[in-house]
């Protein structure tokens, strides 16, 4: 872990500022992490946006086959994917113009890291928002 995937300056504007975040992976299944996680964003006030291959309904919002099919701006990209999958996602994000991408724990991309990085697009890579906020109090 690197603490360069995961800089306070960009975690604080994802966590504090950013509003609507497309959740990669999300679909109905309550037991999986992403949907407790897109539900413990909606209940500390943030929009989420499911994107899903089937895109489906998720927690009342509406889901999207993928970022492009996003009618509306997009904040954050949070992505649950396999590392070996996440990439692309990155190069999404920034074809969209989200202002910012998450990677769940344990998913690690080192190139899409410095992709989003020479974009000027801010990435936290390898940590969840609930640690986050838990770190915080």
């Amino acid at each position: 872990m690197s603490s360069e995937w995961q800089r306070t300056e960009h975690v604080n504007l994802m966590l504090d500022d950013l509003g609507t975040w497309a959740v990669v992976g999300l679909s109905g299944d309550e037991s999986r992490t992403a949907y407790q996680v897109a539900a413990a964003l909606q209940q500390r006030g943030k929009r989420i946006v499911p994107i899903h291959p089937s895109a489906p309904t998720v927690l009342g919002e509406q889901g999207y086959a993928s970022l492009a099919d996003v009618p509306f701006g997009i904040d954050v990209v949070d992505v649950f994917r396999r590392s070996d999958a996440a990439g692309q996602f990155v190069d999404e994000a920034i074809t969209v113009g989200a202002k910012a991408v998450w990677f769940q724990l344990g998913v690690v991309d080192e190139d899409a890291f410095a992709r989003a990085e020479a974009a000027g697009v801010p990435m936290v890579m390898d940590t969840c928002p609930l640690i986050e906020w838990r770190r915080r109090g």
